[in-house]
């Protein structure tokens, strides 16, 4: 099940907290919203924070119209049930949203995947609708799946037979780089970008001091006031992924959403939580959204493996079954414990 009721409450009506006057840099527009499923929350500060968080708010909407497996008219709906080779010809923002996704597939080998729509269906995760698939249904998808099974020219695409999209894994990530051009192009000095687990965070807070962001413990997942520690970052990216975010129980065991593309089944690699980290730079919340799905799916090895072989582009936290959370040494200064929470932390070089 997925562990929104809280959050939906505190977003039922829409806020918008304004200040007018005084110093321009304290000037703040703060807005809530709910899209992609999702809690989002623009907050700018400066002298045109209410058009950026607007301009925010708007390019959510559109974008959820336009990525959305489950709305018939949206282009990525209007993709997979096109006819087999078909080009489709897609927004260009989608085209922008797809040619990331097939990007990030390409760069993690696959363990970033947009095409397994029709394998999540299986599992009931898009509709809502649980089940264990079988192993033979699932084998059948599984020959329809990786990013060499959709084409893309400018803004045109087209899939393979039973080929289809879902670029769920990468779309918060990619609306928020959008967004940060929006608040970048308003001049924003400092503000916040929360869609769901995915954030990104301009400057600084007004008192001068770091933004203050909680990783959840995936032990317990719907206290708000549980972290495994706290980030304190300005100008940064972080994305959250586990598999306590979307799951169901089915004969006494528990599935979550996070799919290994080579199985079909949900990740089973040792890992319950995987935050990753970069600078806020063009393109960086596309590649912490996707990544935060791969690395979860490739396992406590593979992924510091990976982490080091990028150059230490971006930078981990991962949380382990066995009670272990991993800190990787570009962020360790950065990083604040949780207190009293049990874990065993380990910082990775």
């Amino acid at each position: 099940m997925k562990h929104f009721a809280a959050a939906l409450l505190s977003a039922a009506m829409l806020l918008t907290l304004a200040a007018c006057g005084g110093d321009p840099d304290t000037a703040q527009e703060s807005i809530q919203a709910i899209a992609m499923d999702t809690v989002m929350v623009f907050t700018a500060y400066g002298q045109h924070s209410t058009a950026a968080a607007y301009a925010a708010e708007k390019l959510a909407y559109e974008t959820e119209a336009l990525l959305s497996r489950t709305d018939p008219e949206s282009d990525v709906s209007r993709l997979n049930s096109a006819p087999a080779d078909t080009p489709v010809e897609l927004d260009g923002r989608t085209a922008a949203a797809l040619e990331a996704a097939l990007a990030w597939s390409e760069r993690t080998d696959g363990a970033f995947d947009c095409t397994l729509a029709q394998v999540s269906s299986a599992w009931g995760f898009t509709e809502d609708t649980f089940c264990v698939p079988g192993q033979e249904e699932l084998a059948g998808l599984l020959e329809h799946t990786g990013f060499d099974q959709i084409t893309l020219n400018g803004t045109a695409a087209s899939h393979a037979p039973e080929a289809a999209v879902d670029l769920g894994g990468i779309a918060k990530g990619w609306l928020s780089d959008e967004i940060l051009k929006i608040f970048q192009k308003n001049q924003v000095p400092r503000g916040r970008i929360e869609l769901g687990g995915n954030i990104c965070v301009i400057g600084d807070r007004p008192d001068g001091s770091p933004w203050r962001i909680g990783i959840q413990d995936p032990a317990d997942p719907l206290s708000a006031d549980a972290f495994v520690g706290i980030l304190h970052l300005t100008d940064a990216y972080t994305v959250t992924s586990g598999g306590y975010q979307r799951y169901f129980e089915e004969d006494g065991k528990t599935y979550h959403h996070i799919i290994d593309p080579a199985t079909g089944y949900p990740a089973e690699n040792g890992l319950v939580s995987v935050t990753v980290e970069a600078d806020a730079v063009e393109g960086a919340g596309a590649m912490c959204d996707a990544l935060s799905t791969a690395l979860f799916v490739m396992g406590e090895e593979q992924a510091l493996e990976y982490w080091r072989s990028s150059g230490y582009e971006f930078e981990l936290v991962l949380v382990t079954e066995d009670g272990r959370v991993l800190v990787t040494e570009g962020l360790a200064d950065r990083f604040t414990a949780g207190e009293d929470t049990g874990y065993r932390y380990v910082t990775v070089s």
